[in-house]
């Protein structure tokens, strides 16, 4: 099938593009016209104004919608993805957050088998969110299950999830980290780096060896120092690094979300959700890898104080980072679609481009998401 998108702003990598026309065939976008000829085309579809802009990629999340990636169930799973595609995400990682070896294996073995279906966010593969962590930084990771670097764990996994393990975050002091980095790298695996107190110098070690992406910035690191950065500091100067940051404007001050775009530019920050099962729901008593949480005002947090997750999605992300940090808009939906594709090799994915996939948004004027559309198919619709 070939369809035409007329009467659209198109979001591109750098610009807004007026007065073009875009062309989808077969789920994938052929490329854009100025032609005003609509003849020969299977569909036209009226974008009356609107934005079109790429779907949305949320790399770190661990549940909505009542459901956590830890129930392991194909029902928890169809639930997070029309969640998802909701808040504009036509593609997503599923966080896999601490817990027994059998539990992140049983996780890890329901994620790899699950089978995409139409008119849902696509589910990508694992984010393996520890059990390779510093107790010290544990926020909500239940500490009973940290372990050090175990290379047979990670064999194991990888034997049952092949390449849908796409990411590992883990803290590069422990022993075994470089080790355990090497051997992600040499599979294709993306290192993420936190839940650690890692100096400076270890940091970059990390990074040196291939870790590049800084697993929810600030959050789980040991403070930045001007005399030792740590990892804080190694992130944010490292242009191989890409920063997750949360922006809720809880877990991370206004003032501190700016200084972490200036210093990598808006092409080396990734919006992510780090949403738990309450995202999506009111206040209450939810679960989060096991561990109860208490959602007040829309804040998860632990028995503890801790926070425990988020109820952020990344629509609102995008739209905070536009409002609140006064981010041009090509800019502030760059860090929640062409940076996390860049970032874990999505090539098919992120922007508005000719070969890659047609999983695109209408959204008006206050980011508002108005259509989704996954593989050039409408799969939802605001009522």
């Amino acid at each position: 099938m070939v369809s035409l998108i007329k009467n659209v702003r198109i979001i591109g990598p750098d610009r807004i593009v007026e007065g073009q026309q875009l062309i989808i065939e077969d789920g994938y976008i052929k490329g854009l016209t100025c032609q005003s000829t609509q003849v020969g085309f299977d569909q036209l579809i009226d974008g009356a104004g609107l934005f079109l802009a790429p779907g949305f990629i949320d790399i770190h999340s661990h549940g909505n919608s009542g459901y956590d990636v830890m129930d392991a169930s194909k029902k928890a799973l169809d639930a997070m993805g029309d969640y998802h595609i909701s808040k504009g995400v036509t593609s997503y990682l599923a966080s896999i957050i601490t817990a027994s070896k059998e539990d992140m294996l049983r996780a890890a073995k329901m994620v790899a088998d699950y089978k995409n279906s139409p008119g849902r966010a696509e589910l990508l593969g694992i984010h393996l969110e520890g059990p390779f962590f510093r107790k010290e930084k544990k926020g909500a990771q239940p500490e009973e299950h940290l372990i050090k670097p175990d290379k047979l764990f990670i064999e194991e996994l990888l034997d049952l999830a092949g390449n849908k393990l796409r990411m590992v975050s883990l803290a590069p002091e422990l022993e075994g980290s470089l080790e355990l980095i090497d051997y992600l790298r040499a599979r294709g695996v993306k290192v993420g780096l936190g839940h650690s107190q890692a100096s400076y110098n270890q940091a970059l070690d990390a990074i040196d060896r291939g870790a590049s992406i800084a697993t929810h910035l600030y959050n789980g690191m040991g403070p930045f120092d001007h005399r030792e950065p740590g990892l804080v500091g190694a992130c944010l100067t490292d242009d191989r690094v890409y920063c997750e940051l949360i922006y809720d404007r809880i877990h991370v001050h206004d003032a501190a979300a700016s200084l972490a775009i200036k210093a990598k530019g808006s092409d080396g920050v990734i919006l992510i959700s780090d949403a738990m099962m309450a995202a999506g729901l009111e206040d209450g008593s939810y679960l989060l890898g096991g561990q109860e949480v208490f959602v007040k005002d829309g804040v998860p947090r632990l028995a503890s104080g801790a926070l425990g997750g988020s109820t952020l999605n990344l629509q609102r992300a995008v739209q905070n980072s536009h409002k609140y940090l006064d981010m041009p808009i090509v800019e502030a939906i760059k860090m929640a679609s062409l940076n996390p594709a860049r970032a874990l090799d999505f090539y098919e994915l992120g922007s508005i481009e000719a070969g890659k996939k047609a999983d695109f948004l209408f959204l008006d004027e206050d980011l508002n998401i108005k259509r989704v559309y996954k593989a050039g198919v409408l799969a939802y619709e605001e009522k």
